[in-house]
Formats: structure tokens, sequence, C-alpha cells
């Protein structure tokens, strides 16, 4: 298991953002945004699983219900050269209950177990498991516990515990985030309990700092919305957690122009440049002439080439900064 990873996030992590991640880390592990297994069997394959191969490694994250649906689309992924498949078993969100998956599977384990096993008939890649501790009315210990170990069963060794439970009556995605108690304890219990699993823990992870004090518990964490806002924290992972010296010393001008032969095939392809543009605007973060990287690449765009919109927005950015390693950054230690 790979020490971090990047959490799959709808809307936010999809391959845009991940070859943009991949311009400041090598080694972090990247996800998908959670896809259905239907989308998969009856939408547009090739826009839906394609992914550049600097992505590598990278895990497609699948939604559903359905033990032979899961498999065809596993089977179907095949073709593309993931190197995981993920069940998402998280997921709290009105819509993604409306299918029976996401988070509301944690109420039948037995079931979870006949998903994975289809998965696994599928494919010699990994199929791993992402959770929550509990949900509304399974919020001890030792229910997730047993589901751990009954999904565990059907050949799952790697699961990513999101140490809150899931209230799925009552609470939107956001406030899941947010209100329900972070139990971190579970999660270290849980490694404790069953050293022969591979444990990540995901919730509320937002520097350096607590990746390491959390690896001293479990095999590996997962990072959400903080690498998100603030992607330096990734060239910060390569040299303080996977001991890459060279990790820190590319410039974020160096990022940004890495970006521009990318950010042409994609717009000839017919992508908005927005698409891009969104998941770079946290690449200044705390950093002088973060306000005016970010004004220029939102809001109204102006009627000119992408690539140059882009340059523009870089070159309002003070010389100094632009040009300063990536080790220099505010907030992610």
């Amino acid at each position: 298991m790979i020490p971090v990873s990047i959490a799959p996030m709808m809307d936010w992590t999809d391959r845009h953002y991940r070859y943009f991640a991949r311009r400041l880390t090598r080694h972090t592990f990247l996800y998908t945004e959670m896809i259905t297994a239907s989308a998969i069997i009856h939408g547009d394959r090739d826009r839906l699983l394609a992914f550049h191969p600097d992505e590598h490694p990278i895990s497609l994250q699948l939604g559903g219900d359905d033990p032979e649906g899961l498999a065809r689309a596993v089977a179907i992924a095949e073709a593309h050269g993931y190197d995981e498949y993920n069940l998402n078993v998280g997921c709290p969100s009105d819509r993604v209950q409306d299918g029976n998956f996401g988070a509301c599977l944690m109420a039948d384990p037995d079931h979870v177990a006949d998903l994975v096993r289809a998965m696994r008939s599928a494919t010699d890649r990994p199929v791993t498991v992402k959770h929550r501790i509990g949900i509304d009315g399974r919020e001890t210990y030792q229910e997730m516990r047993d589901f751990v170990d009954i999904v565990a069963a059907a050949g799952v060794t790697n699961f990513t515990v999101h140490a809150r439970i899931a209230i799925l009556q009552g609470l939107n995605p956001k406030q899941n985030r947010s209100i329900p108690p972070i139990r971190y304890e579970d999660v270290y219990r849980l490694k404790q309990e069953r050293p022969y699993l591979k444990i990540e823990l995901n919730g509320e992870v937002k520097t350096v700092a607590a990746v390491r004090e959390h690896l001293r518990h479990v095999d590996a964490v997962m990072i959400g919305r903080a690498a998100y806002a603030n992607p330096s924290i990734l060239a910060y992972l390569d040299r303080e957690i996977f001991h890459d010296t060279r990790a820190g010393i590319v410039t974020r001008e160096e990022v940004v122009r890495g970006m521009l032969p990318y950010l042409d095939q994609v717009v000839a392809e017919g992508t908005p440049p927005r698409r891009v543009f969104n998941h770079m605007l946290g690449l200044f973060s705390a950093r002088p002439g973060a306000r005016s990287w970010k004004r220029h690449l939102s809001g109204r765009l102006p009627d000119l080439p992408p690539r140059d919109i882009l340059e523009n927005a870089l070159l309002s950015v003070p010389e100094n900064v632009r040009r300063e390693p990536l080790s220099i950054a505010a907030g992610v230690t």
C-alpha cells in the first residue's frame, strides 16, 4: 500500500486534476472520481475511463450494488490499465443512497462481500474498499470491525477508513464531513487488532505533520480537500514522506509551463479551458500574487487563446514568487 493518496472527490479529481497533480507529485497514489458501474456499461466508456499514462499509479473507484454489473465494469476497465479497483462504501449523498450504494451498503456487509468477490473475478489487480467507521444504527467499533472481517474474508486486504460515521438521514455530504465527531482511535485500533490488513486513514488530514503522525499507527493516509486547496502540499509529501530528494526543487512557473502542452491538447479535443484552470487555482495559495493568479483564471475569461490566459495569469505573479522552489510554501507543514 502506497503511504499517501489523494481522495476520490466528485467533480474534483477528474483527469485534468490528476494530470496537474502529477506535475507536483510522482509518488502519491491517485483515484478517479467515483464512476458508477452502469455508467461504464451503458455510457461513453472512453470518456469515463481514459487517463494519461503519467497518472500512474491510479485506482478506479466504482459505485454500484449489483455484483454482475460491477464485474462487467471492471472487465471493461481492464483494457485501460488501472492499477487498482476501489469500491465506494462511504459516500453518504442522497443520490448515491437512491441507487443503493455508497455508505448505505455498510448495513449489509455480506452483500459487500459478494460485490468484491464479483469484482475480483474480473481482474488480477487489487480490489480495495473505502468505507466509514459506521452509519446510522451501526455506529460502534465492533460493528465496523465485523464489517471489515466479513469483507476481508472475500479477499480484500486493503481498506481506506473515513474516521467519521455517515449519518444518512438528516445530514448532507458536506455536513457529514464535519458534524459527526472524528474517531481516529477506531482506525488505529482496527490496525492494531487486524495487523495483517493494510489500513489507510481518511478524514481531516491537512498537513504533512498530520500525515507523519497518522503513519505511526496505520499503513497509509488519504488527503482530500487540503491537497486540492493548496497543491504545494503534494511536493512536500514527495520530499518528506517518500524521501524524494528532488521533490520541491521544481518551481511553480515550471509547473504551469508543464501544463501548457496538455492544455493545448485537451482544448483542441473540445474541453473548456476552465475545466483545467479550476484545478490550478490553489497553486499560489498563501503566496504573494495568489489573488491576481485566481482573478485571471476565474470569472469571465478573456477572449484569448487558453495558453495566453494561463501565461498572463502566471506573469501577474511576482517573478520571485513564481520562480521560487515549491519547497517554499505556507500552511502545509
